[in-house]
């Protein structure tokens, strides 16, 4: 009997992401490389797209040296894309499906921050989104720029693409993009009979964790995992709401509960602020003289500073 230990590891936990995305993920872990789902998802054309965005922001200006996929122009816009679903770090399925791993976005976008040449930055979206894990630390990075971030949709921003996408100053969209499923999903899965060798999986836990093992087809035990990607949805919507200066009730009722919007109508609903291109995303960006804004300390830091400053004062007192 064939156990896939990885397609029981991407099952295993939440994630912020389109449905057949998800499926295709799913298949490329069960090496079903020939899955329907996957030809449903070679036929939108997605991979020529994101090869297409690639190369269009590859053409925006120059890599930056000491940096995954960050170019620079002479204006001092830095671009950074975030294409395909997204995972904590590189793997595998990265390799597979032209992703983004979060681990090279954060210091992509870290480099961009300390480089004296940049400007401003233009955060590149097309992505069906991903895992939850790490979202939350890259959406604050993103939030607490010390510089300008405007983020440009070509595709779709969906999921845990919105979440990032979200905490930048200014959304700008293709007229035909689109943005939103706003949520958070598990899928499973429960073997019913034996499999053509006559193989059953049992899995045994021990008895003060019977919530190790839930049966994703019990009504109580779906309960006990709703209540984990509710938890978890609380985080996203506070995030979007705080990214798009809305209270977190607009967003649940306005953001398309779920569901994805057009460019017009996330304009309308507050989800983005216009429509635009690359080119003239870009073009707007090299023309604009950035405000002056003041470098956002980190809390670590902040503190550091805050004792000293007590300190100093302290001092002056005895003097």
């Amino acid at each position: 009997m064939t156990r896939y230990y990885a397609l029981e590891a991407i099952r295993a936990q939440p994630w912020a992401i389109l449905p057949a995305h998800l499926g295709a993920i799913e298949a490329i872990a069960a090496r079903a490389l020939e899955a329907p789902v996957l030809d449903v998802l070679r036929a939108d054309g997605h991979a020529e797209r994101y090869q297409t965005m690639l190369s269009a922001v590859a053409d925006t200006g120059k890599r930056m040296n000491g940096t995954n996929n960050v170019t620079l122009n002479k204006q001092g816009v830095a671009t950074i894309p975030v294409m395909g679903p997204i995972f904590p770090r590189a793997n595998l399925l990265t390799e597979f499906s032209g992703a983004t791993d979060l681990n090279s976005l954060s210091a992509d976008l870290q480099a961009a921050l300390s480089s004296a040449d940049v400007k401003q930055i233009l955060m590149v979206f097309d992505s069906p989104g991903g895992v939850t894990t790490g979202v939350s630390d890259m959406a604050s990075q993103i939030a607490a720029s010390s510089k300008p971030v405007t983020a440009f949709v070509p595709g779709m921003a969906a999921s845990a693409a919105y979440w990032l996408a979200s905490q930048c100053s200014t959304i700008l969209m293709d007229n035909t993009a689109l943005v939103g499923s706003i949520g958070v999903v598990m899928s499973g899965a429960k073997q019913v009979e034996p499999d053509a060798n006559g193989m059953m999986e049992v899995d045994i836990v021990s008895s003060n964790a019977p919530n190790k093992r839930l049966d994703v087809t019990s009504d109580d035990d779906q309960a006990q995992i709703r209540t984990v990607l509710d938890d978890l949805e609380a985080v996203f919507l506070q995030a979007v709401a705080q990214g798009r200066h809305t209270s977190v009730d607009n967003v649940k009722q306005n953001f398309g509960q779920g569901g994805m919007k057009v460019a017009n109508s996330a304009i309308s609903a507050g989800m983005a602020d216009g429509i635009s291109t690359l080119s003239a995303t870009l073009a707007k960006l090299g023309a604009a003289t950035p405000p002056k804004t003041p470098v956002k300390p980190a809390p670590r830091r902040a503190a550091a500073m805050a004792d000293l400053e007590a300190r100093r004062k302290l001092a002056e007192g005895h003097a």
